[in-house]
């Protein structure tokens, strides 16, 4: 019985970890105060501190890899398209 209370007290804790992600669209929206990016599918993500903010701008595509801490969607590594392509 306690290895059964054991196994599902694990997966409880498993299930309560922080989710990962990865998406992609348009920036839609850059709140510098706040540090948030809005993409054009409306969610928001938050960005770091040490973000390079004048490099993202508006209408921008991106790959956003993040965690979801909180309640928040937490951005972790982005990648933004390559200028020399064009």
């Amino acid at each position: 019985m306690r290895t059964l209370i054991g196994a599902v007290a694990a997966t409880l804790l498993l299930s309560t970890a922080a989710f990962a992600g990865q998406t992609e669209g348009l920036i839609k929206k850059i709140d510098k105060d706040a540090l948030t990016l809005t993409l054009d599918d409306g969610k928001s993500y938050k960005l770091n501190a040490e973000t390079d903010l004048d490099a993202l701008k508006p209408g921008m595509d991106i790959v956003i890899a993040y965690d979801v801490t909180n309640g928040e969607n937490v951005i972790t590594d982005m990648e933004l398209p390559d200028s020399s392509a064009n």
